[in-house]
């Protein structure tokens, strides 16, 4: 059976090669995790897309069924999704994230 929502999903995480599902956008992240994430990535110099799903109610239900993950912020890198904010503050702090987007080849700076 066809699901727009996913196929929708589906296709932003292939077109871009990092997306980040959030509450709010990068400029303007209307929660702490979401803001986490976003200081991460460009704090690494990481280009993103960021889907606010504040505006739209079917991906914020959607993306959850999606990966079976119950939280928001969710990030994908190259159509893999990669974890929520925890997730990716650990993957941060221990030096994975700087590993993960290196075998992505994903353009980021060098963790300082």
């Amino acid at each position: 059976m066809s699901n727009p929502v996913f196929e929708r999903i589906q296709a932003e995480i292939t077109e871009n090669p990092v997306v980040l599902y959030m509450k709010g956008t990068p400029v303007f992240p209307q929660c702490g995790f979401s803001s986490r994430v976003v200081q991460i990535l460009s704090h690494m110099g990481v280009p993103f897309k960021g889907v606010n799903v504040l505006e739209d109610m079917e991906v914020r239900e959607g993306i959850k069924s999606f990966t079976n993950w119950p939280t928001i912020p969710q990030l994908y890198v190259r159509g893999e999704f990669v974890g929520g904010c925890d997730i990716i503050m650990e993957m941060f702090q221990n030096g994975e994230l700087t590993q993960l987007l290196t075998e992505k080849d994903i353009p980021h700076k060098a963790a300082a």
